[in-house]
């Protein structure tokens, strides 16, 4: 796996472990910014969420399924359930590299629905 593949692996794993401003802090380069739309596009804005979030869900579970790179460019595939009883969510993060440092993120997930059609399953 290269660097920049273990490096947002790694990130996401310290992220979901509540490990959230040591992540920023080991992984992110001056400027990261990114594109959640349910706030403002600095590390400053989405650091206390991702802390509320792990802070709220103790039982969280986070499994990457794959990571794809391009370039620049790293994309991770992964599972998320933020206690036993969830059944999760699909998650993708997309990470912009500059040298070893993210410097964009932006992430996309669906909820699992209980009562899917697709016989394949969300994974």
């Amino acid at each position: 796996m290269s660097e920049n593949k273990k490096s947002a692996v790694s990130f996401l794993q310290m992220v979901a472990s509540g490990n959230v401003r040591e992540a920023f802090k080991t992984y992110t380069a001056p400027g990261f910014f990114h594109h959640n739309p349910y706030f403002k596009g600095d590390a400053e804005s989405i650091i206390p969420a991702m802390e509320e979030n792990a802070e709220n869900n103790l039982e969280k579970s986070f499994e990457v399924l794959r990571a794809i790179e391009e370039g620049e460019t790293v994309a991770v595939h992964s599972y998320v359930k933020q206690n036993q009883e969830d059944l999760g969510a699909v998650l993708v993060h997309i990470f912009r590299f500059e040298g070893e440092r993210i410097v964009e993120m932006w992430d996309v997930g669906q909820v699992i629905p209980e009562n899917s059609p697709n016989e394949n399953g969300a994974f």
